[in-house]
């Protein structure tokens, strides 16, 4: 069963200005192209090669690296597409309620999160997860994420943040925190509200 880069849901310039369509096309056509290519070729006649991304993150401590580095890339890109979108509305219904009650406001969390993604040392991801059925902030190095055996916090996924230089460098350069700012502009929260409750 081999790996496949998904689509985009849209168009590579549909979260302009906040990310603009050169990132875009590169960061998904040759940076998640290429996590997935060499998953498959590091699962090639191994007994991962017929499971699921899922499966692989929860024991990937029994893989070698680049099954966990391409593995890992292939998953959390396959998230952060998925979690942006064009027309950015609010949370509602049961995860607003649990981010007001967790973070104090949305503006609680998206300090939390910016916090995280500022001071993740070189590359790595910003976080949002559901730990044992309450929301919680973390961030891992590299395309760990808390879904493999081998994180700190560990949990369900429903928003992250890739915090590698090549997710914003061409529009923002070195000012991280001002990318992390905009990304804010652009999230898709009917999908990360849809994550939560299936976490649930």
């Amino acid at each position: 069963m081999a790996h496949t880069l998904p689509a985009l849901p849209y168009g590579f310039d549909a979260l302009e200005p906040h990310i603009d369509a050169q990132t875009m096309q590169i960061h998904h056509g040759k940076h998640h192209q290429a996590y997935v290519d060499n998953l498959n070729k590091a699962l090639a006649g191994t007994d991962g090669e017929n499971k699921s991304l899922e499966e692989l993150m929860s024991n990937i401590s029994a893989y070698p690296a680049a099954v966990r580095n391409n593995g890992g890339g292939h998953y959390n890109h396959s998230l952060f597409w998925s979690i942006l979108v064009g027309n950015n509305s609010a949370p509602a219904g049961k995860l607003a309620e649990a981010i007001n009650e967790t973070f104090g406001s949305l503006d609680g969390l998206k300090e939390k999160m910016n916090t995280a993604g500022t001071t993740r040392f070189g590359s790595g991801w910003a976080w949002l997860l559901v730990s044992d059925g309450k929301l919680a902030v973390s961030s891992t190095p590299n395309q760990d994420n808390p879904l493999m055996d081998v994180a700190e916090v560990k949990g369900t996924p429903i928003l992250g943040i890739d915090v590698w230089e090549h997710a914003y460098y061409l529009k923002y350069q070195n000012k991280r925190p001002d990318y992390l700012n905009a990304i804010w502009n652009v999230v898709n929260w009917a999908e990360v509200a849809k994550r939560y409750e299936a976490a649930l």
